[in-house]
């Protein structure tokens, strides 16, 4: 028997994580742009939320490959002392 609402949840944390994960790297990209503009106002702190968008967007990708290998999710659950 397939377990629909264990379905659901995982198809709206995908998408949600998918979401997460471009709008993060795309916001990065645009305040990289930003960043050198010559005319920007502040473009040492685009630079820095440009960094900052894609810290986040490669954590989230981390996190997905911790979650989804099981090697890595074993360290990762050892290393936060849960018993697995």
């Amino acid at each position: 028997m397939i377990d629909w609402f264990g379905f659901v949840i995982v198809a709206i944390v995908t998408l949600v994580g998918a979401v997460f994960v471009v709008t993060m790297y795309s916001l990065g990209v645009r305040l990289d742009a930003v960043s050198d503009d010559p005319e920007a106002n502040s473009p040492g702190a685009a630079k820095f939320g440009s960094y900052v968008c894609f810290g986040f967007s490669i954590l989230a990708v981390v996190a997905g490959i911790v979650l989804i290998v099981p090697p890595f999710y074993k360290a990762a659950m050892h290393v936060f002392g849960v018993e697995v």
